[in-house]
């Protein structure tokens, strides 16, 4: 997820050289601020999926070599992975916790590194492991969503320079297709590549590829995922494959042409991660590139801006919230007071306003069910169950007040006509300028 991603200078440069313009140019626009409390939420279809969201090397811990446990061990991070929340041997009470909230789609990463530790020797045991997790999704009434790659690859191959080695593409496709013929039978929901662009970034901030190599990169990633799409379309013609993207506010479009925009055909939905939110009242959206990120704004009606812009950009294409949340600090109250329960609940209520606008949303993932390892850091947390790895070696998993909330959305199918939004739309939203303050949501 993009909580704790830090850009390299020259990247924040880039992207403040993108939103500062835009944001001159509507302050010298006259725009009215949006009146009233706003209209009731569209009651969404029946076959609306609501979902949870993890990755594997974030929540297993016990991690085997690779890429990211590399970076942890060599003093690059501010915390060392550890246990981090053990889903590696809980995962059966997780699940469990997922299944009450009444869910129907649990994700979870399954990894090269365990599955693969040296190159052509496969683990057994951990496949068994895998083998499990994802048939105790099945068996609690949830469907998986399978992540191939949430950025971690084994040591084995960082030892080879990573994705500026040009037969990664063809390891990473061999292991890829172990795991869409292990699952295809449970008819999972596939995310091929997570958030590709701050995979990138994040190679080029750990110091695996320079900079010049980012386009080597990227047109890898969009060799392996087009490829392993076909191969998930072989074994189950009716799967459902993406890659989800992280929105950046305002330069998402630009960004799309580097991957999204070349893989459009190769996608049964477009996978958001919606997290920041930008506007003149509050452009401290770029806290989001610090190890603060709770400082960042975190707008709600942002999430109908993002889903809009996508909705006419790719206007044939089903749209899914692979990843939507909100960071404190080590679970403290937010400085803008906004609690975990009221911002899921505004979420989906602008979630319903873009499907009644004729948005075709269908599905939403919470960003996390537990807090967990933010690459790098335990001080984010984004769980529904606020997990302490540093301080509690018990790693008791605790309901926020977003637990309840979420319950009552799944039993409900979204927020009831009478709710509105604990905090009024943002004046002038950047998150999809200049159309979100051009055209702002009554």
């Amino acid at each position: 997820m993009l909580g704790g991603i830090q850009l390299p200078g020259a990247r924040r440069v880039t992207w403040l050289a993108a939103v500062v313009p835009a944001i001159v140019v509507v302050l010298a626009t006259s725009v009215a601020a949006p009146a009233g409390a706003g209209p009731a939420p569209t009651p969404l279809p029946g076959d609306f999926v609501w979902g949870v969201s993890s990755s594997g090397f974030q929540s297993e811990g016990s991690s085997p070599d690779s890429n990211w446990r590399r970076y942890a061990m060599s003093g690059r991070t501010h915390d060392r992975v550890g246990t981090s929340v053990d889903f590696r041997h809980r995962y059966r009470d997780d699940i469990a916790r997922a299944a009450r909230l009444g869910v129907g789609v649990y994700r979870v990463g399954v990894e090269w590194a365990r599955i693969e530790p040296r190159p052509g020797v496969i683990d057994h045991g951990e496949l068994t492991y895998y083998d499990d997790v994802i048939a105790t999704i099945v068996a609690a009434g949830m469907r998986p969503m399978i992540t191939l790659d949430h950025w971690v690859y084994p040591g084995w191959i960082a030892d080879r320079g990573g994705w500026a080695d040009p037969a990664t593409p063809a390891r990473w496709l061999r292991n890829a297709r172990r795991v869409v013929d292990r699952y295809a039978r449970f008819h999972p929901y596939w995310i091929t590549i997570n958030e590709p662009f701050t995979y990138a970034t994040n190679e080029i901030r750990l110091g695996a590829i320079s900079p010049a190599a980012v386009p080597a990169m990227v047109d890898r990633l969009v060799t392996v995922h087009r490829a392993i799409y076909r191969h998930i379309h072989r074994r189950d013609p009716a799967a459902m494959v993406s890659s989800n993207v992280a929105y950046i506010p305002t330069v998402e479009p630009l960004l799309d042409t580097r991957f999204l925009d070349r893989v459009a055909d190769s996608l049964d939905f477009i996978g958001i991660d919606y997290y920041y939110s930008v506007s003149p009242g509050n452009t401290n959206a770029w806290h989001a590139a610090t190890d603060e990120q709770w400082l960042a704004p975190v707008a709600a009606d942002g999430l109908y801006y993002a889903l809009r812009d996508y909705a006419r950009r790719y206007p044939d294409m089903p749209l899914y919230v692979v990843e939507s949340g909100m960071p404190t600090r080590d679970g403290a109250q937010r400085p803008d007071g906004y609690r975990r329960g009221d911002h899921l609940r505004d979420l989906v209520y602008w979630l319903q306003r873009a499907r009644g606008d004729g948005v075709d949303v269908i599905g939403y993932n919470y960003w996390s069910l537990t807090d967990n390892y933010e690459w790098g850091s335990y001080t984010p947390r984004f769980g529904l169950y606020s997990v302490d790895v540093t301080t509690d070696p018990t790693l008791t998993r605790r309901p926020t007040d977003a637990v309840a909330a979420y319950r009552r959305i799944t039993a409900t199918n979204g927020v009831p006509t009478g709710y509105r939004p604990s905090r009024p739309a943002e004046f002038c939203s950047l998150v999809a300028a200049p159309s979100s303050c051009l055209e702002p949501v009554r």
